[in-house]
């Protein structure tokens, strides 16, 4: 009874001390509040945008302001891409009034589209592989935000790798590394279920960017998940990135310069392949500029030649006998002993800079 009768005398103080502080206020005032939805909205007109490595792309986002909200100099827009675990986000850019500002490196290479005011798109000019993935457009308005997902898709092709070691010798970060090197990166789960849909037929596992291991079945088989289950993408889930090991998928997409056989009168060995090359103003090639030069300009020769991992392979756009009779690929001769004198090789020159 005392507690009750002591917090009754609270309640009236504080109820006192409210109405002192506060003793401007009508006793009869009704204040109302009302809901007529967000103050701000993002959108985008387009969720995926696709171009290609040397290329140019927009993506899309425009935000819509409550008419009646004063003008904002203070407004911001934020443009971030996100990781493949969706756990980290990467700063791509920031814009609030004159305040401009690229990071990383996305630096001097994209801009606000500003093509009204209203328009928060975000250009990305010389395009990289790794700028591959999904970006996130937030807006910014006093104490309202809102956001919107786009997608930069890449045309390009994907490829299955192993390195001279044999199959499953990589791990994760091996696999990230050996696509680099082959003028590529690891593909994403995306890109290898596109890659599937366009008949890719592989029976063996590799990493993907998210961490995850997978294949793709075209023609279900016993070694290959059975024969009387479904054609599809397999998977193994994701992985110990550091202790298991597989092979590799990459993604590789348009280059800027010329690949080409080089004729010989001799065949050589790897060290003489490499020197030839540079004798003729280029590099020896690498796997995913040879899959690119194929797969994106329809290059064919059937002359086996050393690329730069010390493998020998040759493109075949227009399947005939002895070449290739089934099928359009680059087919796989294996890597030899690099002292056979037994092959061409294929180059690679950059084009000039302007």
């Amino acid at each position: 009874m005392i507690f009750l009768v002591t917090f009754c005398l609270l309640s009236v103080s504080r109820a006192d001390n409210f109405e002192a502080a506060y003793s401007d206020l009508e006793h009869y005032r009704t204040i109302y509040t009302t809901e007529n939805g967000p103050r701000l909205s993002v959108n985008t007109t387009q969720p995926t945008v696709i171009s290609q490595r040397g290329g140019n792309a927009t993506l899309p986002c425009k935000f819509n302001r409550d008419p009646s909200s004063p003008p904002n100099p203070k407004l911001r827009i934020k443009w971030t891409k996100l990781t493949s675990d969706y756990l980290k986000e990467i700063d791509v850019f920031v814009a609030m009034g004159y305040h401009k500002k690229s990071y990383g490196r996305f630096h001097g290479r994209v801009h606000l589209n500003a093509a009204g005011e209203n328009d928060a798109s975000l250009v990305i000019n010389d395009i990289t592989l790794e700028d591959y993935g999904k970006y996130k457009c937030e807006v910014i308005d006093g104490l309202e935000d809102d956001t919107v997902v786009v997608t930069l898709d890449l045309q390009g092709i994907l490829f299955p790798y192993f390195p001279r070691l044999g199959r499953y010798n990589l791990n994760y970060h091996d696999s990230e590394k050996a696509c680099t090197e082959q003028d590529a990166i690891l593909a994403s789960p995306e890109q290898l279920y596109d890659a599937w849909r366009d008949g890719l037929d592989w029976c063996n596992a590799g990493w993907l960017s998210d961490g995850s291991v997978q294949y793709p079945i075209t023609k279900p088989r016993e070694p290959c998940g059975g024969s009387n289950t479904v054609p599809g993408v397999r998977t193994y889930g994701t992985r110990n990135k550091q202790k298991d090991v597989y092979d590799a998928f990459c993604f590789t997409s348009h280059f800027k310069g010329r690949f080409y056989y080089l004729i010989q009168p001799f065949k050589l060995t790897y060290n003489e392949a490499v020197q030839a090359c540079q004798k003729d103003g280029a590099q020896i090639a690498k796997v995913g500029q040879m899959y690119a030069a194929w797969k994106l300009q329809g290059y064919d020769r059937c002359d086996a030649g050393w690329l730069a991992d010390g493998s020998v392979r040759y493109p075949i756009s227009r399947p005939r006998r002895r070449c290739s009779p089934t099928e359009a690929a680059v087919r796989f001769s294996g890597f030899p002993d690099k002292k056979q004198k037994l092959y061409g090789v294929y180059c690679y020159k950059e084009e000039p800079t302007v």
